[in-house]
């Protein structure tokens, strides 16, 4: 622990070395300690945006709009297809089997 408080809840936070796959960025992989995969660091702000664009498809849908809730759907499907090419890309070039099929 380095001590020092979280300005959320006040309690101490934790400093961990991590192995960083790729550049930063806003979707990097890392492997944190006893993990055996790495996985994708994706900033908040990126976070909530992928919410907000699932939000929008449901309301999309509820309102009975699917044109435009399939153009939303496969714009947030071709943002993940690129978050997980990213991801599939860094563990191949570090020799690391995919945790999936």
């Amino acid at each position: 622990m380095c001590g020092r408080p979280n300005f959320e809840t006040g309690a101490p936070t934790e400093r961990v070395e991590g192995e960083l796959f790729t550049d930063g960025g806003n979707d990097a992989v890392v492997r944190l300690p006893g993990r055996n995969f790495p996985g994708v660091l994706i900033q908040g702000d990126t976070l909530s945006i992928l919410r907000t664009d699932v939000a929008e498809l449901i309301e999309l849908c509820a309102a009975g709009d699917l044109e435009e809730a399939r153009h939303v759907a496969s714009l947030l499907h071709a943002d993940l297809d690129e978050k997980l090419q990213r991801y599939t890309d860094a563990l191949d070039a570090h020799g690391i089997r995919r945790p999936f099929f």
